[in-house]
């Protein structure tokens, strides 16, 4: 059996958003594609981290908490949904 007769049997060998060869011997690259989970909870994490930056080095009050919070959290939102309104345009 050939490697890429092996490959293919077994499902391994292709990683999207690395450079493959194809048949004639040039390099082609594949974009990876995006999780969307990954990215809602990285912005939302991010977004945690910069109101506790905020607040502990005394740029906001306290008393700002109530609006505060709530920004990390919509803007993952956003990103997520613009995430999969983008992933779903490209797959028609």
């Amino acid at each position: 059996m050939s490697e890429h007769e092996h490959e293919q049997e077994y499902g391994y060998g292709y990683e999207p958003g690395y450079q493959t060869q194809d048949d004639e011997g040039t390099l082609s690259s594949w974009q990876h594609p995006v999780n969307v989970g990954h990215l809602v909870m990285g912005i939302a994490f991010a977004g945690m981290v910069l109101v506790w930056a905020l607040i502990a080095g005394d740029v906001v009050a306290d008393e700002d908490l109530r609006w505060l919070m709530p920004i990390p959290w919509v803007s993952a939102g956003a990103a997520g949904l613009v995430a999969m309104a983008v992933g779903a345009r490209r797959r028609t």
